[in-house]
This record gives structure tokens, sequence and C-alpha cells, in this order.
């Protein structure tokens, strides 16, 4: 459907948005009972990322108050033009320090810091900014802990506590927890089972120096079952909840 259609049938689109919303709560509901967790430990983040302000608005008269973006330009507007809505913003892309401005001025939580620059650039926004704290998590890279993927977003295991440490000590900044998005080299490829467990013996390491860091963000549409039964607290999903579309401009 494009986005002209959209518009002129959102009845529809709302239909295929609540199928979708609907699918994957039955998706998070059977992992959390096959984990033996329950439902409420579970959050759903809808990423909205490629799509339009006018599916964000339908989702939330769905009942969805988590929402993702990984583009500041994308995200700023769309945040602005729901800003009328309850909803809480969580930036998952990789984030340039030119754009930390743009975004402390929207987002609730970023779920990707990965670098001592970027801790203090967030900080320093957020004081400017005078806003409430800022929510971080530490984006782990699991395939840098073999050496590769040197090139790729996040932290090397090694390094998450330090960098966990500084987000901490951060004036205008909570540590949550940490991300991840299983990797693509090194051993545990192609195995988000194992790469989840991993990141759940690294949350746990955070949470021993930091026990108010208890979110950990990891599955998507394709490997939620895995990340829920690994411990994920939070789930990032698009693709299973609003369909596949072109990527805006």
């Amino acid at each position: 459907m494009t986005n002209q259609q959209e518009q002129e049938f959102p009845g529809e689109r709302l239909a295929q948005l609540r199928a979708g919303l609907d699918a994957v709560e039955r998706r998070i509901d059977a992992a959390c009972a096959a984990a033996g967790r329950p439902r409420s430990e579970v959050t759903l983040i809808v990423v909205t990322k490629t799509y339009p302000a006018s599916d964000t608005r339908l989702l939330a008269s769905l009942g969805v108050r988590e929402v993702a973006e990984n583009r500041d330009q994308d995200a700023a507007a769309k945040a602005a033009a729901c800003a009328d809505l309850p909803l809480t913003w969580h930036f998952v892309g990789q984030l340039q320090t030119n754009k930390v401005r743009s975004v402390v001025g929207y987002a609730d939580e970023v779920h990707s810091v990965d670098r001592l620059r970027l801790v203090e650039a967030l900080s320093a926004a957020v004081l400017r900014a005078e806003r409430p704290e800022l929510g971080c998590l530490v984006q782990v890279a699991l395939d840098k802990e073999a050496g590769a993927g040197e090139g790729r977003a996040g932290v090397a295991p090694a390094d998450v506590l330090a960098l966990a440490d500084a987000v901490a000590d951060a004036p205008g900044l909570r540590l949550d927890g940490v991300m991840t998005v299983a990797p693509l080299a090194g051993p545990l490829a192609g195995d988000p089972a194992a790469a989840f467990a991993r990141l759940t013996e690294i949350a746990t390491a955070v949470r021993a120096a930091h026990p108010a860091a208890t979110m950990v963000s990891a599955g998507m549409s394709g490997d939620l079952e895995q990340a829920v039964a690994a411990g994920a607290t939070h789930v990032r999903i698009g693709t299973a909840v609003l369909g596949v579309r072109s990527p805006l401009g």
C-alpha cells in the first residue's frame, strides 16, 4: 500500500497494523510462557523507521506506547508530528555527535551508546536542554569479542563495564542497561540464542556494578523468541508489526 493509499484508506491500514500487532503479541506471549517468564517482564518497542507518522498515530490508537527510530532526520519530524501522543521515544540507530542536540530534544531512551565521546556529548546536551535525565543503554558488539566486525557500531564486550561506569557518572544521563543486535560475524553469527545468552552474561555483570541498570534490549522480528528465552526485557519489532515497505526518502 502506498503512502497516499494509506491516507485514503486509514481503516484498512489500521486493520493491517492491528493484525501485525496481535500476531507479535501472541509470539511474545508464547515465548514468555515457554521461558517460564511473566508476560509483564517483556516490553514491546515498535520500530517505526521508514514508516510515516500516520502509522505511529494509528499504532498509538491501538495502545502502543513505546516506539523507536534509527535516523534523526526522520525521528525528529515524526516526534514533533506526534507530540500530542503519550509515547516513549527510543533512539536505536548509530548516533553521530552532531545529531546529539536534536536527539536529546525528543528521545526518552538512547539504545546505541558505544563510545566515551558520545557519552560526553549526550551529557552536555542534556544539561544545556535542562531536561529530565536521559536513559542510556550501552550497545554491545558481540562480533568484536572475536576480533571481527571492527567497523560495526557497539562496544566490545571487554569494554562494556568501563563505558557503563562512564554513563552512570555522567551528569544528566541514567544508565538503564545494555542492547545488542545478533552479530553477522564471529562465532556467534547465525546463532541468536547463543548471542543473546552472551548478552545476558554481560548484562548480569553490569547489574552487579549498577543494580538499577535492568534493561536488556535484544530481539527483532526474526529472533524475538530467542531473545525472550535469554532474558530480554525489551524487544524491538518493526517489520512483523508494520509489514515491508520502501524506505522514506
